[in-house]
């Protein structure tokens, strides 16, 4: 493929609005949530921002984002290794700094979402539910 027709393609991959955060945005308003999106004073800009509940949740892609990544680098080109190992780093970066600052981070990857809407749901809305203004807020991991 030449660097002009890759170029083409990779241009159309979406950053925001992609069909995994679609759906998890549908399934937050059924439930009327009210939420923010892509916060630009967050770090790694949040793809969910609960600013009462200071909750974020994070959807992401399963080759942008690297999941199980040692178990297929090995597969790359040395530019899409290294572009992934620093998408990688830099999740890892973002989400300690907002863990640092107070914030609860759920992180939604794309295959979660894939084998089963409802798992994903009930561990939003769980997460949610534990995070209500006035209650006491408990560190939980991704």
């Amino acid at each position: 493929m030449s660097a002009e027709k890759r170029s083409q393609l990779m241009g159309r991959i979406r950053s925001k609005d992609t069909g995994p955060e679609r759906i998890v945005a549908a399934m937050l308003r059924v439930h009327r949530f009210k939420f923010e999106q892509h916060a630009r004073d967050l770090p790694g800009r949040p793809d969910f921002v609960f600013r009462s509940r200071h909750l974020v949740i994070l959807v992401d892609g399963d080759f942008w984002h690297g999941w199980r990544f040692p178990a297929w680098q090995h597969k790359l080109a040395p530019f899409w290794r290294e572009k992934i190992a620093a998408n990688r780093a830099r999740d890892l970066r973002n989400i300690r700094r907002l863990r640092r600052s107070g914030w609860i981070v759920v992180r939604v990857w794309e295959h979660q979402l894939r084998r089963s809407v409802p798992a994903v749901r009930e561990r939003l809305l769980d997460a949610l539910r534990a995070s209500a203004p006035g209650r006491a807020r408990t560190a939980r991991p991704c």
